[in-house]
C-alpha cells in the first residue's frame, strides 16, 4: 500500500506524463532535432515533481520560498518546456518556437530567457555543484525551500559532481535530493560500456547520502519517495530512478541511437498512437 498516493493522482499524472512525453516529441520532430530518448525517461519524474511535490507557482516564479528544480541533463530541455507549459510558466504556443533561431527556448534551458528556470544547464556535471550552493545558501538563510536537481547517469562520469556529493555530506544538507535517471544510457553506448557506474548506490552511501531506489515510471512509488523527504536527518537524498530510455514509445525503448536522433512524420503518429492511444 502506498502512503501518500491515491489511484486518481497516479492516474493523473501518468496520463500528464505521457502527454508531456508525446509535445516533446512534436518539438523535436519540428525543430529537427533534440534528445528523445532522455526526454520521455525522465517525464514521470518531472510529471511528479512539477505537479505535485514541489512548491512552485507560475503566476510568482521569483517568490523567496519556491522550491529549486535544476535539470543538471540540460539536453533534456523539451521535456522541461513541456512540463513548464503543463504547469503554466509557459505557454503552449512557446514550445512551436523551440530551438527556433533567437526563441527563448533554447536546446539547453536559459534562466535569464524561461520563467520557472532556475539555472543554465548544458555542460554535464555543473548542476549538482549549483544544486548544493542552492541549499546551503537555504541552509544559511534558515529557510524552508528545497532544492531538487534531476541528472543523468552517464553525466556521473563527471568528477564535479563527486566533489559536489562531497559538499553536500560534509555541510549536512538533508534540503538537497539528487534524482538519477538511471536509464543504463548515454550518447552512443550503455553506460557500463562506457565507464562502470554500478555499484551505484553503494558509491553514494560512501559519500555519505542516503540513498532511495524506485521504479522511475511508477508514479505511487515517486510520490511516496518525494513525500517522505527528507528521509535521515543531516543527509542529503540520492533517488536512483530506475527508467527506461525513450519510456513508452516502443521504437525508441533501449536504443542508443534515439539518444540524439528526430522522428518522422510517421513515427510521431505510431508514438501518439502508444503514448495517448491516439491516431492522426
Amino acid at each position: 500500500m502506498h502512503k501518500y498516493a491515491d489511484n486518481q493522482t497516479v492516474t493523473d499524472l501518468r496520463k500528464a506524463a505521457n502527454q508531456i512525453r508525446l509535445r516533446s516529441l512534436e518539438m523535436v520532430h519540428r525543430a529537427g532535432t533534440g534528445h528523445p530518448g532522455g526526454d520521455l525517461s525522465c517525464s514521470d519524474l518531472l510529471a511528479t515533481l512539477y505537479l505535485h511535490t514541489m512548491r512552485v507557482d507560475p503566476a510568482s516564479p521569483s517568490r523567496a520560498d519556491r522550491d529549486r528544480f535544476i535539470l543538471s541533463k540540460g539536453h533534456s530541455s523539451a521535456a522541461l518546456y513541456a512540463t513548464l507549459a503543463r504547469t503554466g510558466f509557459l505557454s503552449d504556443t512557446d514550445l512551436d518556437t523551440y530551438m527556433e533561431p533567437g526563441s527563448k527556448l533554447n536546446g539547453h534551458p536559459d534562466r535569464n530567457k524561461v520563467s520557472g528556470v532556475e539555472a543554465n544547464t548544458g555542460p554535464l556535471g555543473h548542476g549538482l555543484p549549483i544544486a548544493v550552493g542552492c541549499a546551503l545558501a537555504a541552509k544559511l538563510d534558515d529557510a524552508v525551500w528545497r532544492t531538487f536537481v534531476l541528472t543523468g547517469d552517464g553525466e556521473l562520469q563527471e568528477g564535479s559532481n563527486w566533489e559536489a556529493a562531497m559538499s553536500a555530506a560534509h555541510y549536512r544538507l538533508d534540503n538537497l535530493t539528487l534524482i538519477v535517471d538511471r536509464n543504463r544510457f548515454q550518447q552512443g553506448a550503455g553506460t557500463e560500456e562506457t565507464i562502470h557506474l554500478e555499484p551505484l548506490a553503494d558509491k553514494w552511501r560512501a559519500f555519505g547520502w542516503h540513498v532511495v531506489e524506485v521504479n522511475g515510471h511508477d508514479h505511487a512509488a515517486l510520490l511516496d519517495c518525494f513525500e517522505s523527504l527528507p528521509f535521515v536527518a543531516g543527509k542529503p537524498t540520492c533517488v536512483i530512478a530506475r527508467t527506461v530510455k525513450g519510456k513508452g514509445v516502443s521504437f525508441i525503448e533501449n536504443r542508443a541511437i534515439w539518444h540524439h536522433r528526430v522522428p518522422t512524420a510517421d513515427e510521431l503518429r505510431i508514438a501518439r498512437q502508444e503514448l495517448l492511444g491516439e491516431t492522426v
